[in-house]
């Protein structure tokens, strides 16, 4: 019976065919399709081992403690919020269905070696890109290990491969953190040796520039193996730079200096621009006498007075959300800026067409509260954020003739922790507010750039963050928003 449901399993999967590899770390939707890729590997792996006779005890002594790692995963995969979380579960999903290849390898039975070839499972990139996530968020954030691991802890293995992703990233205070998280949860079951650690304790520490650290860690190598001449050769070179150097940085404290961006991010915004948003307004609106708002009208809320940053509340209903979320899933992919794919955007997104009636009702709903034409405007960019999911500080004004006049972007989603939309220059925090919308100009009525319209999105600490962007361009709006000769305008 276990081999006609796995023959037919196989049928099934042998009619979808992968044309395109996924990448799962720049999307928390995509890691939260890992839980029904790994529930469907679960059950696969169940029938192959009810009929396969050899290397059966083995087998299910791993499916025990696969079982057992997403005993504790949520009901809800959309629940999904604790980046720590994510990276537990593509470092899982990977590791150790690798595991069940090489098992199954070892066995004739053929049948098994199909279902796994057109299961989806994360690779290294993923991981990696997952752990440089966490260090972005502590980065960012000034997170320590203990902080960001709070909710869920990571075993020494899990915590020795995140700091030596900082390693290699030359983030060497973060590897540093993570080495000694890791020391402290090492145990009989684990892969990675106390020797390593200490040794990879010492290097951060040197290349950090904290030498008498350095120092102490590698004598405490060379107390566990007093014959490895290496570490006598690293010893005696860390004490002579030791007297050459003057200052030697504390490794152990996050340096507290950051950029606005990193500030505004934290929350940290100045009480003079807080007391500046207090007296600006809110009113309900009509789009400037429009018809399709009479009734009823927009509600309208003044962020910041210059530039003017508008955000509009309850524009877009949670049916409406569900629907833009369901088309986009299976099309999302990476998100490009005008350079290809970035380390300074995180997040997969796609752009909607108006043949579907919801995609079309909401860009005419933006046409009608800005005044502006969606003749020219790009079709409506959707996209999820992932782990450490951010865009660095930009403008969206995109260089071209007919650039990018204006920025509508809305909030698919409410995010717990982090999220939020900055703008650094002038030192203003918009946060994420499921169906409301931020709208701005990036450009003068002169044709030039605004530049305190320079903007960022913060990495999500904790929740799930979707957006709907739609850049409106310059053709079209040469009556709705005349130009102007004036330098200051």
């Amino acid at each position: 019976m276990a081999v006609k449901e796995l023959t037919f399993i196989i049928v099934v999967c042998s009619c979808i065919v992968c044309t395109t590899e996924v990448e799962f770390f720049t999307s928390t939707d995509k890691i939260s399709e890992l839980f029904n890729e790994e529930e469907f590997l679960l059950k696969t792996f169940r029938l192959y081992i009810d009929s396969e006779e050899e290397n059966v005890k083995i087998m299910k002594r791993l499916l025990l403690l696969l079982q057992l790692g997403s005993y504790l995963d949520p009901d809800d995969p959309e629940k999904i919020k604790d980046p720590v979380a994510a990276y537990k579960l593509i470092r899982r999903v990977r590791t150790e269905w690798i595991n069940i290849v090489d098992y199954t390898q070892r066995s004739l039975y053929q049948l098994y070696q199909t279902v796994l070839k057109y299961a989806q499972i994360p690779q290294l990139k993923d991981l990696d890109g997952a752990a440089s996530g966490l260090i972005r968020l502590q980065e960012i954030y000034k997170l320590y290990p203990h902080n960001i691991t709070k909710e869920m802890a990571l075993n020494a293995d899990e915590a020795y491969h995140v700091g030596l992703v900082a390693y290699n990233e030359d983030k060497f205070q973060h590897a540093f953190h993570w080495f000694l998280y890791s020391v402290d949860s090492l145990t009989q079951y684990s892969n990675t040796t106390k020797e390593n650690l200490l040794l990879y304790l010492s290097l951060s520490a040197y290349h950090f520039g904290s030498l008498p650290v350095a120092i102490y860690f590698g004598q405490q190598l060379l107390n566990l193996d007093p014959t490895n001449d290496e570490i006598k050769v690293l010893l005696d070179l860390l004490r002579r730079l030791r007297f050459q150097r003057s200052s030697n940085p504390d490794i152990f404290t996050l340096n507290k200096k950051s950029s606005k961006f990193e500030t505004l991010c934290r929350g940290e915004v100045d009480e003079r621009t807080s007391k500046r948003q207090r007296a600006l307004s809110c009113r309900y609106s009509t789009g400037g006498g429009n018809p399709r708002l009479m009734y009823p009208p927009v509600k309208e809320e003044v962020e910041w007075d210059e530039p003017r940053i508008i955000r509009y509340h309850d524009i877009i209903s949670d049916r409406e959300i569900e629907i833009l979320k369901n088309i986009s899933r299976p099309l999302l992919s990476r998100s490009l800026t005008t350079e290809g794919v970035s380390k300074d955007r995180s997040s997969q997104g796609v752009f909607l067409m108006e043949d579907n009636i919801v995609v079309a009702r909401i860009s005419q709903r933006i046409e009608n509260i800005t005044g502006l034409s969606k003749k020219s405007a790009e079709s409506l960019f959707v996209q999820n954020y992932g782990i450490r999911g951010r865009y660095e500080p930009h403008y969206d004004e995109s260089g071209y003739e007919n650039g990018r006049i204006a920025t509508f972007l809305i909030y698919m989603s409410d995010v717990e922790i982090g999220g939020a939309t900055v703008f650094p220059d002038v030192g203003v925090v918009l946060k994420p507010k499921k169906g409301s919308a931020v709208f701005w100009f990036n450009l003068r009525k002169n044709g030039n750039v605004d530049l305190n319209t320079k903007h960022a999105g913060c990495p999500v600490l904790r929740g799930n963050k979707w957006v709907a962007n739609k850049w409106i361009h310059v053709f079209g709006q040469e009556f709705r928003r005349p130009c102007s000769l004036s330098y200051l305008e």
